[in-house]
């Protein structure tokens, strides 16, 4: 599948882009997130690093201080099987696209800013309702790697309701994104509980973000000042898209790519979409397409 557009080599003059390359052009939180994510996976299943003592286990916060659980427990993608490389691949793509988008704009500009608080509040909502979940019967791995990946693409979903996605082929409008995956993680009998978790969540501040503003006129959640001095008010410019040259379409394997069509009619084809776009809301933007790879796997279960 095509991921990346035939072009005159990378920024540096390179014809030929190490995977460095890609992940140094990854806008900033995004490679924060998957960068300490690779890392930490790595280090348990390598027996660097105790997987015990990256799990959220509250009792130990509250008690022992062993506050880094607040990050680790989503930073862990699992050990090491195919359906984890799918997924590292996943949460590549969907916060790349969410972040080098225009996210909801909460007082940054809609720009990274916004998006590192977007993250922020996911994690303090998947801490805080997992144990209500947990009362209720409603039991899941104390690891939320996947809850967190699923609650950015239920966010992208709602920010981009009318792009154009697809899974394997299949057509679908991004705002049944979530759901086709929640459909074939059913149907493929995998664990599902994070998936929805992650999406319950995202549903509360996507409410919280933009509904709340239109229809009662209050901005309930606002970026932190540090945030936006941190990265600047609406973009961070990541650095320049490493490309390959060819004189055909490169293809990835079989896991996903994705198309976007620019307004001017023609056709660019990218997988590692960089840099922001536009300074207005892309919200409803049907002249983009988005080809995804197959997931939704529960990490960790085969």
């Amino acid at each position: 599948m095509v991921y990346a557009q035939a072009g005159n080599g990378t920024a540096d003059g390179r014809n030929n882009p190490s995977p460095t390359d890609y992940f140094h052009a990854l806008p900033m939180v995004t490679k924060a997130w998957w960068g300490a994510t690779a890392i930490l996976t790595l280090s348990v299943n390598f027996g660097v690093v105790d997987g015990y003592h990256v799990a959220w286990i509250w009792k130990n916060v509250s008690t022992k201080m062993e506050i880094w659980r607040c990050l680790t427990a989503f930073c862990y993608a699992g050990p090491f099987s195919m359906s984890t490389l799918i997924f590292l691949y996943m949460m590549w793509q969907f916060s790349k696209l969410y972040e080098s988008g225009v996210p909801f704009n909460t007082g940054g500009g809609g720009g990274t800013a916004d998006y590192a608080f977007c993250l922020i509040l996911g994690m303090i909502g998947i801490l805080a309702t997992y144990p209500l979940l947990e009362a209720i019967g409603f039991s899941q791995t104390p690891v939320f790697c996947d809850n967190l990946v699923y609650y950015v693409l239920y966010v992208w979903s709602k920010k981009n309701p009318n792009d154009n996605s697809n899974i394997w082929g299949f057509p679908i409008q991004g705002v049944f994104l979530p759901f086709a995956y929640l459909g074939l993680t059913v149907l493929q009998g995998h664990a599902y509980e994070g998936m929805v978790h992650g999406m319950a969540v995202g549903h509360l501040y996507y409410f919280l973000a933009e509904v709340v503003p239109i229809i009662y006129g209050k901005d309930v959640l606002q970026t932190p000042g540090f945030l936006i001095d941190k990265v600047g008010y609406f973009d961070f410019a990541p650095p320049t898209e490493p490309t390959r040259r060819s004189n055909n379409n490169n293809r990835f394997g079989s896991i996903g790519s994705m198309s976007n069509r620019e307004d001017n009619g023609n056709s660019n084809s990218t997988g590692l979409a960089g840099g922001r776009s536009g300074n207005g809301d892309n919200n409803g933007g049907g002249n983009r397409s988005h080809t995804w790879g197959s997931g939704g796997n529960r990490l960790g279960t085969g």
